[in-house]
């Protein structure tokens, strides 16, 4: 099954110029969505993860599924102000300004195999700055995935773990 059959591209969002590729019909396809869950299994056990990580919000809808397919738990990275009880957070650069993402402080215990998940790769900004956070906290991240991977915007070069994406888009 070709995924890229499932993932519909939407000129001009959310800006002028931009093309946006959407996962939802990726989503609401039963056996696409199964595929894609299964294929980023296979990606991702050799990573022996204890735990998945996904980055709010859609990459709450791919780590959740697989952790439960793996049976290992799941847990979330958020922006700012999102998560309760004790966090800790990372500040960090976007083209124009900053944000702030934060993790339960004892979401990930200390040395915990960690592969964490994101809908799409672009620039890599975010998932660095999970990275970064999750290492803050102890945890031993082994590798990042992704549905989507807009490769032309070279994401992965920001990135010091393996990374695996489903779906590659040059342009």
């Amino acid at each position: 099954m070709d995924l890229k059959d499932h993932i519909r591209g939407i000129p001009d969002f959310p800006k002028p110029g931009i093309l946006f590729y959407d996962v939802s019909p990726l989503l609401a396809h039963g056996p696409a969505w199964k595929a894609a869950i299964d294929r980023l299994a296979e990606a991702v056990r050799p990573h022996q993860p204890d735990v998945l990580v996904g980055i709010e919000s859609r990459g709450f809808l791919v780590a959740a599924p697989l952790a439960l397919a793996l049976g290992i738990g799941f847990v979330m990275v958020r922006k700012h102000g999102k998560l309760p009880g004790d966090k800790v957070a990372h500040s960090y650069d976007l083209e124009y300004g900053t944000d702030i993402i934060e993790v339960q402080a004892d979401a990930v215990k200390p040395g915990q195999r960690v592969v964490v998940l994101d809908d799409l790769l672009a620039t890599g900004g975010t998932m660095a700055a999970a990275v970064t956070l999750l290492r803050q906290i102890g945890a031993d991240v082994r590798a990042a995935a992704f549905l989507v991977e807009l490769t032309f915007l070279n994401g992965r070069e920001r990135l010091d773990v393996p990374c695996h994406s489903l779906m590659a888009y040059d342009e």
